[in-house]
């Protein structure tokens, strides 16, 4: 839910209980992430290593704190650790697809979530599989690759169809413009989990909110993205961090009904929470949107610089992706 300051007291009396619990020491490193506390991430991960504790969750918190240190030789170790290890192999690879994604470089990210997913099918997880594929289909619909992000949802959906698959899918579903499709998907979940925090708090007001977006229905999109405010920090069990996706969509609508200044305060708030977001692609993207508020509030200086950053994130990204062309004709109408 996003209250990390009370997860690490819990799981600072829990590992007074059990100062051998990899699951703690997890949770309480996690906690740490998300609250920008990579010293204390890192003095963790020394004293699990020190106790003999290893394992994916583990590796993958090692892996989070090298990105946001920009330390690509301990993120490499930590891929190279879960090689051919079944159930944590595709843990890792699709850690390193979304770090390529991040960075614009989606064709990559591609080749590595194929990669993720045939791991997962051989080790037997098949919900596992469909869950790294459909978070394929989510990027290509973020970076308007909107046919490819309709195929594969629907590939994934049809390999499982699981809780998680279909939230997931109905998100890239509506991010992509099948509409009916999402909309269907979303029924379905809201008749199934009535009593589901994160679905019924997070995942629905989302998906509807970007459904909304499509129509055309920019305020109605915001109102409907108010239930999920007190979430808006949430790690949801369907990924491996916080994605903001409720902040990121409510920001684009911002942006629809021109009110440069509310969309700023939505993506910066995804600026600053880098720590619960990572990797996730939305933290660049964030960038390149907050660019475009300032556009609106004639702050053009802040734009620039905006543009910059995103930019600057991609350098390496693939030329042919649509939303980094569309950034450089908004850009060079600046300079």
């Amino acid at each position: 839910m996003g209250y990390y300051e009370k997860c690490a007291e819990t799981m600072r009396k829990s590992l007074q209980v059990s100062p051998d619990s990899a699951i703690a020491i997890g949770n309480l490193a996690g906690s740490y992430l998300a609250l920008g506390r990579l010293d204390d991430v890192k003095a963790l991960m020394d004293e699990a290593e020190g106790r003999g504790l290893d394992g994916g969750d583990l590796r993958l918190l090692r892996y989070y704190r090298a990105f946001l240190q920009s330390d690509d030789r301990t993120m490499q170790a930590q891929v190279a650790w879960a090689t051919g290890k079944p159930g944590f192999e595709d843990e890792l690879i699709s850690a390193e697809a979304d770090t390529a994604a991040y960075h614009g470089r989606l064709v990559r990210a591609r080749s590595l979530s194929e990669r993720a997913v045939e791991s997962a099918k051989h080790s037997g997880a098949s919900e596992t599989a469909a869950g790294w594929e459909v978070n394929d289909a989510l990027r290509g619909a973020e970076f308007g690759d909107r046919k490819r992000a309709q195929r594969v949802a629907a590939e994934a959906l049809k390999l499982n169809a699981g809780m998680g698959v279909k939230i997931q899918a109905a998100l890239a579903l509506a991010r992509s413009g099948d509409g009916e499709r999402a909309q269907k998907l979303a029924d379905a979940l809201d008749q199934q989990f009535p009593l589901n925090t994160m679905i019924q708090s997070y995942w629905l007001p989302t998906i509807r909110a970007s459904l909304e977006l499509e129509h055309g229905s920019a305020a109605r999109a915001i109102e409907i993205l108010q239930a999920a405010s007190p979430y808006d920090l949430a790690e949801t069990p369907q990924f491996q961090l916080g994605t903001m996706y409720p902040v990121y969509i409510r920001g684009l609508a911002y942006l629809k009904v021109g009110q440069g200044q509310d969309a700023a305060a939505e993506f910066q708030k995804i600026i600053d929470h880098r720590s619960v977001v990572v990797n996730f692609p939305l933290a660049s993207l964030a960038h390149l949107n907050l660019a475009r508020a300032r556009v609106l509030s004639h702050d053009n200086d802040a734009a620039r610089k905006g543009y910059r950053d995103f930019l600057a994130l991609w350098k390496g990204a693939d030329a042919e992706i649509p939303i980094l062309k569309q950034a450089n004709v908004e850009f060079a109408k600046l300079r």
